[in-house]
Formats: structure tokens, sequence, C-alpha cells
């Protein structure tokens, strides 16, 4: 299951989910700005500020549940989001037991009583030039990943926020390709099998 960026469910979130397919995955986008898309950061940061919490965990628990009960579901579920969609790709895996959960560069964190909710491990790709997703809040979230006994993954990256998004003006191709790398064999080894 896709979370997508602040931007919306745009091409580029379609494109990494056909990828996933055509890595033999069921996959989906899972939309939670309603059919809105942004191609500025105000009407991102607009279509960002009307998502109501409960509503979007209901939204990808609903999901979740769907994927799970689709006649291609293999008996294992993954989450993986970007930015926005990164801290709620975390949030979905813990509203509907996850496999393994994928985080690039999302808000993340919460007390350890709640992280011990995960199923499985997660997998962080964080930006070392990131104003937003920093090492600070990182550090915290792994803590807490530790005091609750969860088993995470932290990788990062010499670069900016938003370094895997090929349509932005801080993509790292050579980040992006090796994190989609450690992406799809963390997948590969908790979600096959």
């Amino acid at each position: 299951m896709l979370v997508h960026e602040w931007w919306g469910l745009n091409d580029q979130i379609k494109s990494v989910a056909a990828a996933l397919a055509d890595e033999g995955y069921l996959a989906l986008a899972v939309d939670l700005y309603k059919g809105q898309v942004a191609d500025k950061p105000d009407g991102a940061r607009a279509l960002m500020g009307k998502v109501v919490a409960d509503e979007t965990v209901d939204t990808l628990g609903t999901w979740a549940r769907w994927l799970k009960s689709h006649d291609l579901y293999a008996g294992k579920l993954g989450t993986v989001g970007w930015c926005f969609g990164g801290g709620w790709s975390l949030n979905a895996s813990l509203a509907e037991p996850a496999d393994a959960t994928v985080v690039y560069y999302g808000r993340v964190g919460g007390p350890a009583e709640r992280l011990r909710r995960l199923k499985g491990p997660v997998l962080g790709h964080y930006a070392t030039n990131d104003q937003w997703i920093n090492n600070q809040m990182v550090s915290a979230f792994e803590a807490a990943m530790d005091e609750a006994g969860k088993s995470y993954t932290s990788h990062w990256y010499e670069a900016n926020h938003a370094f895997a998004n090929p349509s932005s003006g801080r993509y790292d191709r050579a980040d992006a390709q090796l994190a989609w790398k450690r992406t799809l064999e963390f997948f590969g080894a908790n979600l096959r099998g």
C-alpha cells in the first residue's frame, strides 16, 4: 500500500505503484486528498491541512483490510510513503498490522507504548540536509522503537528532503536508486516467502 506525498496522488506516485506491480506485488496507491492534486507548495499545504487524522487512519485501515481480502493478496502487507505519506505509512501500519513499513523522509515518532502495536519492521530513508525530518526527530523515534522492542533500520543520505522524487528540484538520482534498491530488498525479505 502506497501513500502519496503532500502533492497528492499524482503521476509520480502512480508510476511507483506500477513499478511495485512490475516486481510482482499487489500495489494500491491510496488517495488521501479525494482526487485533488497540487502542483505548487501553497496548494499542497492547503490540501494537507484539510486532512483529518481520525478519518485518515480509518481510510488507511479500510484500504489495508481491502488488500488483505483481495484474491491476489499473498498473505503479507507492506506500506510505503514519502514525505507526508511517509508519516502516514507508519500510521497505517499502526492502524492495521503490516509486515513491513517503509518511510521516506516522513514524520516519525510516538511513545513506545503506541509503537508496540507494530507487527513488522520499519525501514526509514532520511536526508542529512532535511530541515523538517531531522536527526533529532529520527533519534527520538529510534529510542522509542528500542524501548518498544521493535525492529527498524535507518539509512541516511547526503541529500535533501524529497531526494527520491524525480519531479522535485531536490532529486538525487544516485541516492534515490540506492533507497529504492534497499526498499525492494526490505520488501523481498519481509513480504515474500
